[in-house]
């Protein structure tokens, strides 16, 4: 899942944030040392924890009967179409 992340100048939305003296201070040294604004370094470095949030969501919970048939149709051959035979006939860009 990827999620396009705007640079454009135009924001419309606000996120309010409540710091300790000790994390505004880290965060505007950060900023500082990234030459980058405060707002610019807090939506950058938050918004790569969030995508790294939701890229660490690879576990599942499913029912044991729903988990068996995952994987009854894992294990089984593909289903032989037009478009399988076709994707499997292209040359490779290094075979060519």
């Amino acid at each position: 899942m990827a999620i396009a992340i705007s640079n454009s100048p135009s924001r419309s939305g606000r996120i309010g944030l409540r710091a300790t003296p000790a994390q505004e201070h880290l965060l505007r040294c950060a900023a500082a040392s990234s030459r980058k604004s405060l707002t610019d370094f807090i939506l950058d470095s938050a918004c790569r924890s969030a995508e790294q949030t939701l890229l660490d969501q690879r576990l599942f919970l499913v029912s044991s009967e729903i988990g068996e048939e995952v994987l009854q149709m894992l294990d089984s051959p593909a289903v032989e179409t037009e478009g399988l035979r076709r994707l499997r006939d292209i040359k490779s860009p290094w075979e060519e």
